[in-house]
């Protein structure tokens, strides 16, 4: 009998937020299933006489407890023994997190991996979306700064964001020209993405799920007062939506491109109708707030597809 061990590779437990992450959500559908849970941070991975080994640790989750975590027993594992491993810890997309897909890579033909190492790698969040340009606000990926000079010009509101980066972090609103801000952003991001400003975010963006090559469901995410940022944490509401003809249409056809680069669970997201340009494949997450809001289980979808 093949084992039944899930492996995460995440961001510690203790880090995590029960009410919001996707991760716990996953690991505790699959938990309630009989499958083991075995956690370990991706720094802790190790090729040992070539087997591919983790230090981590075995673990049971409980959300209706306060601490809603217990770990059961530490230990070394070989990860061939696991049915399935899920890449769930947070970019930054750095070199780190390039070895840790390397050395998935080496395993990827005996345990399912979600998503993909090798796919994770080819598909970069931000630059993958170059090809879907046609369904996006005006959008330039550069680090020369007479380019976004020019840019700036035509569109005089501008939204700065790293290309390796996630969770709103670092992403600036250009209202005039500042080449000193625009010179040390390129200094610590190299290439970066310069995105025509869509006013219309103060109502929210929406966050589609995509399992399997399918569109699986959305939610909105409505910035805070005065914000232009709509990740939730960065303090956005989430309210149910539904998608527009444009949107679901847009969304099946990345859905089913994704399914073809390997990637098995990924997120994207709209913005006044067009697609902003992150297509979220290394943690998605958004599915368990989607389940608060409607009742619909995205987690069981996910375990169904892959078991399939």
């Amino acid at each position: 009998m093949i084992n039944k061990i899930v492996a995460v590779q995440g961001n510690h437990p203790s880090k995590l937020n029960p009410i919001s992450d996707t991760s716990i959500f996953l690991a505790n559908e699959i938990q309630n299933k009989n499958y083991k849970i075995f956690y370990y941070d991706p720094k802790d991975l190790s090729v040992i006489n070539s087997r591919v080994v983790a230090s981590g640790f075995f673990i049971k989750f409980d959300y209706t407890k306060k601490k809603f975590f217990k770990i059961l027993k530490k230990k070394k594992l070989d990860l061939v023994k696991c049915k399935f491993i899920l890449i769930r810890q947070d970019p930054p997309f750095n070199l780190e997190y390039i070895s840790s897909t390397y050395i998935l890579d080496a395993i990827k033909g005996k345990v399912k991996i979600i998503n993909n190492p090798t796919s994770i790698r080819n598909v970069s969040e931000k630059l993958y979306s170059a090809r879907y340009r046609k369904y996006m606000p005006s959008t330039i990926f550069t680090q020369n700064i007479e380019e976004i000079k020019r840019f700036f010009k035509a569109h005089k509101k501008v939204i700065l964001k790293p290309i390796h980066s996630y969770s709103g972090n670092d992403i600036h609103l250009l209202n005039k020209f500042n080449s000193k801000l625009i010179n040390q952003f390129i200094k610590k991001h190299a290439h970066i993405m310069c995105q025509k400003f869509l006013p219309k975010i103060s109502k929210g963006d929406k966050r589609v799920f995509l399992i399997n090559g399918r569109v699986c469901g959305a939610i909105s995410r409505v910035p805070k007062k005065g914000s232009f940022l709509s990740n939730m944490s960065k303090g956005a509401k989430p309210i149910n939506i539904k998608l527009s003809k444009k949107e679901n249409k847009v969304s099946k056809l990345i859905a089913k491109d994704l399914k073809k680069e390997n990637i098995f669970f990924a997120g994207i997201d709209f913005i006044d109708q067009k697609l902003n340009g992150d297509i979220n494949v290394t943690s998605p997450t958004g599915i368990k707030t989607l389940y608060d809001l409607s009742g619909i289980n995205l987690a069981e979808t996910f375990w169904k597809e892959l078991k399939a």
